[in-house]
This record gives structure tokens, sequence and C-alpha cells, in this order.
């Protein structure tokens, strides 16, 4: 069963200097259950393409053209209040790049997420407490924990936090724009453990934006590489690393080292 795809898709940004093609006719399709890795370097467009997925685009961005089916609707043609209403964390969910300064640092973290299930369901303010002390645990941190501000949470939990957000409404896809960012080796290593287990115990399907291969082999079932605004190649997860066929992502395979080949020179993109 399809959940997402993505027909022609074009998102450009409007400049001074005219628009600027962060986007171009990309084309995809995500099943249910599955896990894509979305890589390529900083600046291709993989952070732009989750935006406008989400409709969450900067004031100069736009949908230029194509087609965004959810479920095959098409959510491009969905007024702002109706998608905010019954698309937007309720069947998608977005976990923000940077966790660090994701949170609102003058609120308790346990009332942000409360809000956000206030906002999409019809529920009491202590229920949705509740709900939010009961996502915590799931996502392996102390309920107690919801009574805290943003400053007393270690990175990692901070991580959780947002990934525990992101399940507030129960959506069945959820887009996690890199992760792992600014956190230590051994948090990082959790924080995708944690993804893979929601994955597997809720029926998720997910796409985990990164730049780092090993984050991709670890939690992905497919991975598809973006190159200037363009999606240049899909596959199983299996045949990215073992049989490239485009050749950037020869490169880009070429330039992540491994403990387990011999010693190389590491190709420079």
């Amino acid at each position: 069963m399809t959940i997402l795809e993505l027909q022609d898709l074009k998102t450009y940004y409007s400049t001074h200097k005219g628009d600027v093609k962060a986007v171009d006719d990309v084309r995809l399709k995500m099943e249910k259950g599955e896990s894509l890795g979305l890589v390529g370097e900083s600046g291709c467009g993989k952070t732009t393409l989750a935006l406008a997925i989400m409709r969450l685009l900067p004031y100069n961005g736009r949908i230029a053209g194509g087609k965004i089916l959810l479920n095959d609707v098409d959510i491009i043609g969905l007024d702002e209040k109706t998608f905010d209403k019954e698309y937007r964390w309720k069947k998608m969910s977005y976990v923000f790049q940077g966790a660090m300064n994701a949170l609102n640092p003058v609120f308790k973290v346990g009332d942000q997420i409360a809000e956000a299930i206030t906002i999409h369901e019809d529920v009491e303010k202590q229920d949705a407490v509740d709900r939010a002390r009961e996502l915590f645990s799931l996502v392996g941190i102390d309920p107690d924990r919801v009574t805290s501000y943003p400053h007393e949470l270690s990175g990692g939990m901070k991580q959780r936090a947002m990934i525990a957000m992101a399940l507030a409404c129960n959506p069945e896809f959820i887009i996690a724009d890199e992760p792992t960012t600014a956190l230590d080796v051994i948090v990082q290593a959790q924080t995708l453990e944690v993804i893979n287990e929601l994955q597997k115990k809720l029926g998720l399907t997910t796409m985990i934006i990164t730049h780092d291969l090993s984050v991709v082999a670890q939690t992905c079932s497919t991975c598809a590489i973006m190159y200037a605004g363009n999606m240049i190649e899909y596959a199983d997860i299996d045949t990215i690393f073992s049989d490239p066929v485009h050749p950037y992502t020869k490169a880009l395979i070429g330039a992540f080292p491994s403990i387990k080949e011999d010693r190389r020179e590491l190709t420079s993109i």
C-alpha cells in the first residue's frame, strides 16, 4: 500500500536574481512500513523536499509544480485550514532539525507536547498531559520529566522529546530531519535504536533525512540519493551500498570510511 507519492514535484525559492530550483521534478513512492533514508550533501534540497511535503516552506518558497499524494489525496490542493486540522501532525508529522533549539525554553516540555494534542484533538488539557507522559515512556524518558523545562534535559533527551511530540497525534508517516545532529556517538546510537523500535512497534512509515550514510545503514530499508535538487538514485539499502549506479552515489560511498575494509584513500566530492 502506497502511503506517500511525489509526482514531478518542483519547489522553488524566489530571490532577487530569479528562482532557485531547490527541488526539481522529484518522483518518489513510499510504501506502508517503509523506512527511507534521504541522503545528500548540504544544500542538495533534502530539507526543502521535506518542508514541501509538510507545507511548511518559508515565505519565499513555493511548490511550483507536481503532486504530493498522501493516501492518494493530493495535499497540495487542500486549503490550509483543512490540511492543518486533518493532516499535519495527525497523519504526518515532522521531527525538526536541531533538537537543542527546537523546544520553547520558557514552557515545560510536557505542556508543549500537550499543546500539539489539544490543537488537533478534542481532549482536555489533563488528558493531553497524561498522553505526553505515555509518549515519554514510549521513547525511553521518565514520565515525570513532563514537568521539566528544556534546559533541564540532556541533548539526547531533547531529541527523544521531539520524537515524542511527533508521535503526539498518532501519525502514520513521520519525517525526521537530521535526528542525530549535535549528539555524541553513543547518544546517536541510542536515538536511532529508539526510531527503529518505534517504527516496528507502531508500524510507522518514516523518512530519515541525513548526510551520514551510517545512519541510513542502521535505520533504513531503502535509500534515495539527492544531488542539486534532483533525486538521482533510489534503491533498497543493500543495493545502494553494494552496487551503486550513479557516479555521485559511488563518490558519496567512497568518501565514507569503513573499519571493515583495507586502508584506502577517501574520495573527495
